[in-house]
């Protein structure tokens, strides 16, 4: 299973109309359909939930240790709305939910790195901010 954490946000915003929530389902949707999988082998949550509000659901803490009971042993986790890692992605997810998931009897737990300053990603992201000059700046 691949499970994509996104930054959560208060639920309040996705009340108001925010549409953040609906894109990262929508990309990790995209993902699933990208790899040809279907049903739940790809899987959405959201981390970094604090302040005594509720936040977009579901919390990838709940989910983390939900999933050994469930059958599902081993996992990958991506962050997809992270263009680099950082104490957040790093501390929290790499490190702490790689323990939970092993304390609830997980087995295999894979954290993919984000982006970062590969090659490629620097050229992405120079492709990505042209587009949106061209017009703004001369060639």
């Amino acid at each position: 299973m691949i499970l994509t954490s996104f930054h959560g946000l208060p639920k309040r915003y996705l009340d108001a109309g925010d549409p953040y929530h609906c894109e990262c389902a929508q990309t990790s949707r995209l993902i699933a359909a990208e790899l040809g999988w279907t049903g739940d082998r790809v899987r959405l949550a959201f981390q970094s939930r604090f302040v005594r509000e509720e936040w977009l659901k579901p919390y990838i803490q709940e989910v983390i240790t939900e999933l050994p009971s469930q059958g599902i042993k081993k996992i990958a986790i991506i962050s997809p709305g992270f263009i680099s890692d950082c104490v957040e992605t790093l501390e929290e997810v790499a490190i702490g939910l790689k323990e939970s998931f092993l304390e609830a009897g997980g087995e295999k737990f894979t954290y993919v790195p984000c982006l970062n300053s590969s090659e490629e990603s620097i050229d992405l992201l120079q492709e990505l901010v042209l587009k949106e000059l061209r017009g703004w700046i001369p060639e």
